[in-house]
Formats: C-alpha cells, sequence, structure tokens
C-alpha cells in the first residue's frame, strides 16, 4: 500500500503537499488535536459511538444505486453511491459526527464552522443540537443569498449564522472569518472544518471520516456484482471531502481510475473559474501547501462557479497529491454543463442532484466507457438548496 496516498506523514504530507502553517495563535490548538486525534479515533468506544449515529441518526449505509436509464443512455454500467439521503441531505454529516465526537472528548464547549453551500453548515448544527453546544456558522454573504433554505435551517437548528463581507463573500472568506474566531477563542472552541483542507491533521482527519463512503462503496459492489473493486469512481471536487470519502479505499487499487471533476465556472481560462488543477500552482492556503489559484505575488486569485460548494481557490492536499503523481483524472465542467446535466440525471432518474454533484455527471461523455465497464459516481447531495437556481434556469428557458 502506498501510505502517501491516503495517509500523510508525521508531519502531515502527502507527497510534497499538507503540513501546517499557522499563527503561533493557533499552535496550541492544532498541536491539540495533532496529538490526540489519532488515538481518540483509533479507540474502541469512540468508533462504536461513532458507527452507532452513523447507523441510526445518519441513516448509513446509504444506498448504492444501479441507473438503469442513465447507464443506457452512455452504453455502460452507472452507479451512484446514495450520499444525498443521509441525514441533512449530504455527505457532509459523516464528518460532523466524528469531529463533535472528538470536540466532546478534547473538552470543547464552543463549536465554529465555515460553510458554501451550506451543507456542511446544516451538519454541523445539526450535531451541536444533537450534543447541546454553542455553534457558529460562518457564511459568504453571497452564498447566504443564494443557499437561503440552509441558512433557514441552521437558524432553526439554533446556530448563529454571522455572514463573511470580505473579498468575494464566498467560501473563501468564510474560513478566514472562522480561522480569526478560533485565534480569538482558542481555549473552549473547537473549529469542525467541513473539507480536505486546513493544517495538519485536518485533511486526515475528514478524509478518515468520509471513508466510510468508499468502505461501502466496496461491501456494496461486492454483493452486488461479484467484485469490490470498479472501473472507475468519480466525484466532484472542491476542497474535496466527498471525493477523499469515495476515492479512499480505492487509491491502493492501481486497477481503479480515480476521476475528479472541478468547476470550470463560465470556462477554464474565462478568468471567472474554480478548476484550480489547471490554473493553480503550489502554494499555501487556509494553514496547508496545496495547489492554489492566485498572482504571481501570490495573492488569492477568486474564484467563480455556479456552485457554492466548488467555488473555492485550492483543493485539499490529498488531491494535491493525486494530480501531481498521476494517480488521479481531474477533469472540469462548466456551469452551463454541469447545469444541464442536473437536468438530465432529474429526467432519467427521479434524482434532482447537488449542483456541485451535477459537475461530476457533465463528464461522463468524456470518459469513453465501454459496455463492461462499471463506474460509480458519488452522488453527495440533494438538489433541493439549488432549486432557486435551477429555477432561474427553467424560467430563461
Amino acid at each position: 500500500m502506498n501510505n502517501t496516498y491516503t495517509s500523510p506523514d508525521v508531519h502531515g504530507y502527502y507527497g510534497d503537499f499538507g503540513g501546517a502553517f499557522i499563527p503561533e495563535m493557533l499552535y496550541q490548538n492544532v498541536e491539540q488535536l495533532q496529538h490526540n486525534y489519532l488515538e481518540i479515533y483509533n479507540d474502541p468506544s469512540f468508533q462504536k459511538e461513532y458507527h452507532a449515529l452513523l447507523k441510526d441518526y445518519v441513516g448509513r449505509p446509504t444506498p448504492l444505486f444501479f441507473a438503469e436509464r442513465l447507464s443506457k443512455k452512455y452504453n455502460t454500467g452507472i452507479y451512484l453511491k446514495r450520499e444525498d439521503l443521509c441525514h441533512t441531505g449530504a455527505h457532509k454529516i459523516n464528518n460532523t459526527i466524528g469531529q463533535i465526537l472528538l470536540a466532546l472528548r478534547l473538552g470543547k464547549t464552543r463549536i465554529i464552522a465555515e460553510t458554501g453551500a451550506g451543507q456542511h453548515g446544516v451538519a454541523t448544527a445539526t450535531v451541536c443540537a444533537l450534543k447541546g453546544l454553542e455553534c457558529i456558522v460562518y457564511m459568504g454573504e453571497k452564498d447566504i443569498k443564494r443557499q437561503a433554505p440552509n441558512v433557514a435551517r441552521m437558524k432553526m437548528l439554533g446556530a448563529k449564522v454571522i455572514p463573511a463581507t470580505s473579498g468575494s463573500k464566498t467560501l473563501k472568506d468564510a474560513t478566514n472569518e472562522a480561522i480569526r474566531d478560533w485565534i480569538n477563542n482558542p481555549v473552549d472552541t473547537h473549529y469542525i472544518i467541513g473539507s480536505v483542507v486546513g493544517p495538519h491533521p485536518y485533511p486526515d482527519m475528514v478524509a478518515k471520516f468520509q471513508s466510510v463512503i468508499s468502505k461501502e462503496m466496496r461491501d456494496q459492489l461486492n454483493a452486488v456484482i461479484g467484485n469490490p473493486l470498479p472501473t472507475r469512481v468519480i466525484a466532484c471536487v472542491g476542497g474535496g471531502s466527498n471525493a477523499a470519502g469515495a476515492f479512499y479505499h480505492f487509491l491502493d487499487e492501481p486497477s481503479v481510475e480515480i476521476v475528479a471533476v472541478e468547476a470550470a465556472g463560465h470556462g477554464v481560462n474565462s478568468g471567472q473559474s474554480a478548476a484550480t488543477t489547471q490554473l493553480g500552482v503550489p502554494g499555501i492556503l487556509h494553514g496547508s501547501k496545496s495547489i492554489v489559484m492566485q498572482t504571481i505575488d501570490g495573492q488569492v486569485v477568486e474564484p467563480h462557479s455556479i456552485s457554492a460548494g466548488l467555488d473555492y481557490p485550492g483543493i485539499g492536499p490529498i488531491h494535491a497529491n493525486l494530480f501531481a503523481s498521476k494517480r488521479g483524472k481531474f477533469l472540469s465542467a462548466t456551469d452551463e454543463e454541469a447545469m444541464k446535466s442536473a437536468f438530465e440525471v432529474s429526467k432519467l432518474e427521479g434524482i434532482i442532484p447537488a449542483l456541485e454533484t451535477a459537475h461530476a455527471f457533465a463528464v461522463l461523455n468524456d470518459l469513453k466507457m465501454k459496455p463492461d465497464e462499471v463506474s460509480v459516481i458519488c452522488l453527495s447531495g440533494r438538489g433541493d438548496k439549488d432549486l432557486a437556481t435551477y429555477m432561474d434556469a427553467m424560467n430563461e428557458q
């Protein structure tokens, strides 16, 4: 097994990417996590409580669904890993359940989080309500407007939603605000990062909590086709937590093709894109070294995607390593292509996907799939939160 793909080294590096680049004020918090997270994670009582909640509260295992009409259209075998059927409507809850249990074991009483599409914010507010902890969610002002249903859900669950009004007023800026809060409240606060980004140990921690997705995939494929290994696994990537979870247990299986789909926005070279691996260079963002969209003098370039969850100028170090090592195939889909795919999946399979997930479906034409192949797409979230955007598109037709 090649540990650099799934597990970082002691300093938190996957190949050339990772680490912990943090202000001195955060050193104690991050060091506490680094020293304790694996011991807590591997504790049998932690695993027992975590998996009980995944089963009885989240509703796992999520189904692996054979998409018959989609398979027929593309003349291949396509299965959907139904993370949209998790409690709260997306994969994000897998990670927040794990991190809230970790925070309680570390004696933390206050939880902060950042969110883009709002799904991580909802998942964080949900577990804070479940465990009776104070919850503050930072969200870009622009995202608050385009993801209003999720903002309402967070507030109903008892969370305080604070708008980020700097920069592009999206996910990057919400993350900046959350980090500032953590610096100011180092003792009682745990920061639940929602993606495989941030300083070590966050990328590894989040990937481990999300890896339940690919573990179930293997068992389900084995039951259905008599083989735990598909031809390929496809997932959308912003920071990349759903992709990390979907890829995790296949990364050391060279026969399985790994396909990551980024948001091209108005086009990779349009100046309004979030296709990080195509446009980025190695750099430091939000506490780790990864591939970042930035100017020659190191200023972060504002990303753009119609999907709030992919509207991020970086990528998790686990994915940067997959790209640099060529273990993963990185493609991109434009806003228009994602929107078209969302309507196609809705009409062919009766499933309205999140706009983020729609990007993963948008590359099916590019993959030259064969009739006897098996592809699994991580259907990371449901499209309820994006209905206003979908309705706008329908009104324009």
